[in-house]
């Protein structure tokens, strides 16, 4: 099948017509972000069972024939791992398409392993080995080779067939339904927006703070994410993660006492050295009742250790009988906060709910009984 290279607005209408009476379409991109803040879409792979395009973003000011069907609540938009994808469609129209599948997600519930990567699942599906050789392109650079071409056009070729045969097991499986909270969740456009004012939680290293050292720490970081959005730069440009921990743990009251924070350069001090002062000093003199708070998991007694390792064998039982691995339901933590009394946790949600967490729940509960023997694990009720 030929490969398409769309470059013009007159190829972009006709390829759109062409394919505007799909029922689904798979699709990726390729994009860069090692020198901005947000990613820079390079190129858009479409496909359905007759056609393949490379589109050309970088030439096309107006994207919108492609976008008019991405948008199309009656296609299903096929991605594997979806979620940056997605972010870059949001960020191109503030929003993002209503009818998604995502391969990667419901190859999960099939038991083709966590987080499966598209070549690991192409091979694993249809047997096809890709080729990795252009892995690190420049996707910015122009004119694309057909070599380059050909390898991102196979990000959409081969997951054809890929999620055909994914809804074939999903119908005969009866677990189409398990993913309608996950797409939820991809096709909700909170998932997507920046959040200022909760980013000093991902900051590497939070765990070692506390009390006004938290405060200081959501100041610096929700100005350092502005400052990187509309300078459009990473963040570790601007300042990285252990500047920030160092800056929230020994809170200088001036410039001079900025020496004392190994790695933050001069010409930030210049810049911004004084914006960085103002920003302690407002979170130092904030009411304490507003300050952030880590929530830290309550020390488990031995018994509760024991309860957890239990409820291991149990998650291990449950997902053995429907051959999907265990980590892609829970991990150990979550297990020990569900010991600790948490409710809002995922395996208590949606498809994991379904076939594990009530069946731990119930054991908890006194209403499920475990009794083993050299072989198995075996449950019993009542």
């Amino acid at each position: 099948m030929t490969i398409e290279y769309i470059d013009t607005k007159a190829e972009l209408i006709r390829f759109c017509q062409l394919i505007s009476e799909t029922t689904w379409i798979t699709v990726d991109t390729e994009f860069l972000r090692e020198k901005t803040y947000y990613p820079q879409l390079c190129l858009i792979q479409v496909a359905t069972d007759n056609h393949i395009a490379c589109i050309d973003p970088i030439a096309l000011s107006d994207l919108q024939p492609l976008l008019d069907i991405i948008y199309n609540p009656n296609i299903t938009i096929v991605f594997h791992a979806a979620r940056q994808d997605l972010e870059l469609f949001y960020l191109l129209c503030g929003a993002v398409p209503t009818n998604v599948f995502d391969t990667q997600l419901a190859a999960t519930v099939l038991g083709y392993g966590d987080q499966i990567g598209y070549g690991n699942l192409v091979k694993q599906c249809i047997n096809v080995d890709l080729d990795k050789a252009h892995s690190r392109t420049d996707w910015t650079k122009r004119p694309l080779e057909q070599a380059q071409i050909d390898y991102a056009a196979d990000d959409v070729r081969y997951l054809r067939d890929v999620y055909k045969l994914l809804c074939q097991q999903l119908s005969e499986k009866n677990r189409t339904h398990w993913l309608n909270e996950d797409f939820a969740i991809l096709t909700n456009t909170d998932t997507y927006k920046p959040e200022p004012n909760n980013i000093w939680r991902k900051v590497k290293g939070v765990g070692r703070l506390k009390g006004v050292q938290l405060a200081i720490l959501q100041r610096l970081a929700a100005w350092r994410e502005h400052h990187a959005i509309k300078a459009d730069k990473p963040r570790r440009w601007i300042l990285k993660d252990d500047i920030l921990i160092d800056l929230a743990k020994l809170a200088p009251d001036s410039i001079d006492k900025f020496s004392i924070i190994r790695g933050l350069e001069q010409r930030t001090i210049e810049r911004n050295g004084q914006i960085l002062l103002d920003q302690i000093k407002q979170a130092k003199t904030s009411d304490k009742d507003l300050w952030p708070t880590l929530t830290k998991p309550q020390a488990l007694s031995r018994q509760q250790d024991a309860v957890v390792d239990a409820l291991m064998a149990l998650l291990r039982k449950y997902c053995e009988d429907q051959s999907i691995a265990p980590a892609a339901v829970a991990t150990r933590k979550e297990i020990e906060r569900m010991v600790g009394g948490e409710t809002k946790l995922a395996i208590l949600q949606g498809w994991r709910n379904e076939i594990v967490g009530h069946h731990l729940q119930d054991f908890l509960n006194g209403k499920l009984s475990i009794t083993a023997n050299s072989i198995q694990l075996n449950t019993q009720r009542g």
